[in-house]
C-alpha cells in the first residue's frame, strides 16, 4: 500500500512539473552608468517580475533606493543596452508629471525616500504605442513587448527631476524557472 502511495506523489508531482517549468522570471538591476547618458548617482535599483504561464500578464515588484533626485516616474522601454528607446509600459508615476496614459500606472512613492518599492500587475491594457515611430510598437501587444525582452531589448528605468532622462537604468534580462536566461548562464 505504501509502495502505491508512493507511485500516485511521485505521478502528481510529475503532473504538477509542466506548470512550475513554465514559470517565466524576468529581472533588471538598476544602476547609473547603464542609463544614456551615463549618470554618477548613488542610487540603486531591482526589477523583478514574472510572466504568466499563458503570457497574458506580468506581475512585478520595482525597488529603488538612494535616490539623489526626486523621483517622477518608471518605465519599461525597448532597446538594446546602450540606446535610448520608447516608452511602452508606465511602472509608477507621480502627480504633476507626464503621466500614463492608460491611466493604470500605480503611484510612485513620493520624494526621495530612502527605499521605496511599488507592485504591479501588467496586461496588455498598459502597453502603449511606442513614441519612436520606427520601432513599429503598437499599443495593447503584450506579446511583443514580452518577444522583446526575452531578445533583450527591454529596459527598466527610474527618472528623477535630477535626471529626467533617468538616473537608474538597467537590461531587462529573461530566466526559465530553473535559473537560466535561455543561454546557459544565469548572468544578468
Amino acid at each position: 500500500m505504501k509502495r502505491l502511495q508512493t507511485i500516485l506523489v511521485l505521478i502528481g508531482g510529475l503532473l504538477l512539473a509542466p506548470s512550475i517549468a513554465g514559470a517565466e522570471r524576468i529581472s533588471a538591476d538598476l544602476i547609473g552608468y547603464d542609463e544614456v547618458p551615463s549618470v554618477n548617482t548613488v542610487a540603486q535599483g531591482e526589477f523583478r517580475a514574472q510572466i504568466a504561464r499563458d503570457g497574458q500578464s506580468i506581475s512585478y515588484e520595482l525597488r529603488y533606493s538612494g535616490l539623489q533626485g526626486t523621483v517622477q516616474q518608471s518605465h519599461i522601454h525597448i532597446a538594446q543596452a546602450g540606446v535610448n528607446g520608447s516608452i511602452v509600459i508606465w511602472l509608477c508615476q507621480t502627480s504633476g508629471t507626464f503621466l500614463d496614459p492608460t491611466g493604470l500606472a500605480p503611484q510612485c512613492p513620493a520624494g526621495q525616500a530612502t527605499e521605496a518599492v511599488v507592485t504591479g500587475n501588467i496586461t496588455a491594457k498598459n502597453v502603449i504605442a511606442g513614441s519612436m515611430a520606427p520601432q513599429q510598437l503598437t499599443a495593447g501587444d503584450l506579446a511583443d513587448v514580452i518577444a522583446a525582452i526575452r531578445a533583450g531589448v527591454g529596459y527598466a528605468n527610474v527618472h528623477t527631476n535630477l535626471s529626467p532622462g533617468g538616473e537608474i537604468r538597467g537590461q531587462i534580462s529573461a530566466s526559465s524557472a530553473n535559473g537560466s536566461n535561455g543561454n546557459g548562464s544565469n548572468k544578468q
